[in-house]
């Protein structure tokens, strides 16, 4: 198969996806491979998309905190190592983390919180005995602002820890809260404004920004895409603000594609840090282990093929962003859908297969 060929089929692939599901309003796809030759970039559905639209990159917003940290840690502000006792204050640390009759919370390191091994709870899918969720509380109150500390202290009366720090794996978005929160307080400045120095300013990512706390560089001739619950637009819902580091970026898939190339080719990080965020890890799903703000997808028999071997991240939004090593391309994009990341990720799997015939073939 050659790189035209490959490419009709992706485009294909990605035009079946968005048109057979009527919940997919608007969706977005790149894909850049060097090697094979192959570039191109895609937009569709029911609601007008452009290609170089921004969007709400969701969980994809924790390789950027993971980066951001790297960058803290390569500057000589934070270490991996370091308790979160050391940036946060005592107030937020009480009973934050009780387990068994303990307050672990003095005993959570920065990486804990990278790679879910805190034991801290979830507060996005976790659930409270006898009250509302928080998505519940979300998307039943459009007015209603929800601050990083404000989360935390909700989760601290209302959810189950798992486990002690480093004694297992569970995903937890209130440790990105609490990771957000050590960084300012390590740096001395807004979560923000470390985003916009260390990151988007350094690699040009002009079109991106960290949402309800500041905008782009260059403003987008294009408008932020709609972002969807089921059939209800939330694009503007003034709950989204629970979103925070680990969830609260907006960005193209261009300018994903600029952080993407700069973490493979080590110009933002060392090889040093990078191996480290790669290489300290917990088991996610089969098949898919989670480091340091970034997953490895890795072979699991029966379960998943070696050859979709990739490191990114991917979002509840049915967003992504990957890197696959075989074949040196990146894959990037969403379908602004909540609870359509495995679907994002069926989509990439299926792109990958195609790349890998073109490969194979010249």
């Amino acid at each position: 198969m050659n790189r035209n060929e490959a490419q009709s089929h992706i485009a294909e692939l990605f035009g079946r996806t968005v048109d057979r599901d009527p919940l997919i309003r608007n969706a977005y796809f790149l894909v850049d491979s060097e090697r094979l030759g192959i570039r191109m970039k895609l937009a569709g559905g029911s609601v007008p998309a452009h290609e170089d639209q921004p969007y709400y990159v969701a969980s994809v917003s924790k390789l950027f905190a993971s980066a951001l940290c790297g960058t803290l840690v390569e500057n000589g502000i934070l270490d991996f190592d370091d308790p979160i006792s050391a940036h946060l204050d005592p107030e937020l640390l009480q009973g934050l983390h009780l387990y068994k009759g303990r307050d672990y919370g003095s005993d959570i390191r920065i990486k804990h919180l990278l790679n879910h091994a805190s034991g801290l709870n979830d507060f996005f899918e976790d659930k409270p005995k006898g009250e509302a969720s928080m998505l519940d509380l979300v998307f039943g109150d459009a007015q209603r602002d929800w601050s990083p500390r404000a989360v935390v202290e909700w989760t601290k009366t209302r959810l189950k820890n798992r486990f002690p720090p480093g004694g297992g794996f569970h995903y937890s978005d209130t440790g990105y809260h609490l990771l957000g929160l050590a960084m300012e307080q390590a740096a001395g400045q807004p979560y923000h404004e470390l985003l916009r120095q260390y990151l988007f300013e350094p690699l040009g990512m002009t079109h991106t920004w960290f949402s309800r706390y500041s905008e782009p560089s260059e403003p987008s001739s294009h408008p932020l895409a709609r972002l969807f619950h089921r059939n209800r637009d939330v694009t503007e819902h003034g709950g989204l603000s629970f979103m925070y580091a680990g969830g609260g970026v907006v960005s193209t898939t261009e300018d994903q594609l600029k952080l993407m190339k700069a973490l493979v080719g080590r110009s933002i990080l060392s090889e040093k840090t990078v191996e480290k965020m790669q290489n300290d890890r917990g088991r996610f799903f089969p098949g898919i282990d989670y480091g340091y703000g970034l997953m490895m997808i890795k072979p699991a028999f029966l379960l998943m093929p070696g050859r979709y071997s990739s490191w990114g991240n991917m979002g509840t939004s049915g967003s992504w962003l990957f890197y696959h090593p075989k074949t040196d391309a990146y894959l990037i994009g969403s379908l602004n859908q909540f609870r359509y990341n495995r679907k994002g990720l069926r989509l990439m799997f299926r792109a990958i297969d195609i790349l890998l015939r073109c490969d194979a073939r010249g």
